[in-house]
């Protein structure tokens, strides 16, 4: 999926705003798990005053390493399936529910270039994840385009989207 546009700073925030919203009426604590993104998910929601009524914890996972020690990725779904991968994605954002013990999460990894990517997984090649407690996750395949930027800030904004959805009944 290709969203039409690079999100700005204000329109970030905007939804950012929309997610916090949602997590208060769900009276839920929101997780995020990053690779790609580096955290932005994260700041975005806690640039908002009074995030720490709903955002528990964020925590970053570059290497395969962080992804196995911090979020519990099994070290075989990384080996046969990569760091991007539905796989990876769906184990960081069951493993950030449950060693936080939040209400909510997200999880991303991805290759937001400008290297790194392959035929099978180039450059923008984003899966998103998202569960909410006593739930099933969901992943989500996104082809972003541009520079290294521009597909982190659409990443975030698939990211935050996603949160709707999963908080809405």
């Amino acid at each position: 999926m290709l969203l039409p546009s690079v999100p700005t700073d204000a329109e970030l925030l905007t939804l950012a705003a929309e997610v916090a919203s949602d997590v208060k009426q769900s009276k839920l604590m929101l997780v995020t798990a990053e690779s790609c993104t580096g955290g932005w998910i994260a700041k975005v929601l806690t640039d908002l005053p009074g995030s720490s009524a709903w955002f528990d914890a964020g925590v970053v996972t570059y290497s395969n390493e962080a992804k196995e020690a911090l979020l519990g990725v099994n070290p075989r779904t990384l080996e046969q399936t990569g760091a991007v991968s539905e796989e990876t994605v769906l184990e960081m954002v069951s493993g950030a529910l449950a060693r936080f013990g939040a209400g909510v999460a997200v999880a991303v990894t991805g290759i937001a270039g400008p290297s790194g990517g392959t035929v099978d997984k180039p450059v923008g090649t984003v899966w998103v994840g998202w569960k909410r407690h006593g739930g099933h996750a969901r992943a989500q395949l996104f082809q972003f385009s541009g520079d290294r930027e521009a597909i982190r800030r659409q990443t975030v904004a698939a990211a935050l989207s996603g949160l709707r959805q999963t908080l809405t009944p």
